[in-house]
């Protein structure tokens, strides 16, 4: 199921995008709003998938409320303006629909956005890789060179050997769903780290080299075991 967003700020846009997203079984639109600050209020406690921006709004276009919300999601622009469309492609907009548009056009832009949900949350059982939404772009990472996964409210940071972290918009059960058991291990409500990147184990947290992570009181009794600590 792909969540999503809609803000426009004409009602009657708003509610032709609820009626042809009531049509799609495997999307659920759950939230429509005319008010970028509502928008971001609630993009703010609840991760989506997929946003759906009106471009030419009072106050804030389109284009810069999906910059200013920095989030994880896809976003497919809606407008009248036929001029916004490089700058919206520019940002790797899923796609650009041009007002007024018909449900056939606006299912060929959902089938898009799932092609690319089904992509990102797809792991190479050869190359074991992950794809991850970030930046605007999605990111090819190799399972290999995780070193440790730190939650921050609705968003991870991913330690990568050799590259800067990349912060994503995922909840730590999204991510934890995305990984090879075997090889990772959740010591804390906000850290998952790489098995074979420890160090060492010792005081109630785990070392990778000068990197100290504490262990969880509730994840204690299940990781401190592995290290005979």
């Amino acid at each position: 199921m792909i969540t999503a967003l809609a803000l426009d700020d004409e009602p009657l846009a708003l509610e032709i995008m609820k009626a042809y997203c009531g049509r799609i079984d495997f999307l659920d639109l759950k939230y429509a709003t005319t008010s970028p600050t509502e928008a971001m209020n609630y993009l703010k406690d609840n991760p989506i998938d997929l946003l759906f921006l009106d471009i030419n709004m009072p106050g804030i276009t389109g284009i810069d409320f999906f910059k200013a919300a920095g989030g994880n999601a896809l976003v497919i622009f809606t407008t009248a303006h036929s001029e916004y469309a490089v700058e919206g492609f520019n940002i790797s907009a899923t796609d650009y629909l041009l007002k007024p548009f018909k449900f056939s056009r606006f299912m060929q832009a959902v089938d898009k956005a799932r092609e690319q949900v089904n992509y990102i949350n797809t792991v190479d059982p050869a190359s074991q890789y992950l794809y991850i939404r970030a930046d605007y772009s999605t990111q090819k990472i190799l399972i290999d060179d995780i070193i440790y996964i730190e939650g921050m409210d609705n968003y991870i940071k991913l330690h990568i050997a050799g590259k800067k972290p990349i912060l994503a918009r995922m909840s730590m059960k999204g991510i934890v769903e995305k990984l090879p058991e075997k090889d990772f291990i959740r010591v804390h409500r906000s850290y998952i780290v790489s098995v074979k990147k420890i160090t060492s184990a010792k005081n109630k947290a785990v070392y990778i080299d000068a990197t100290e992570i504490p262990i969880g009181i509730n994840y204690a009794e299940k990781v401190l075991p592995l290290f005979n600590a």
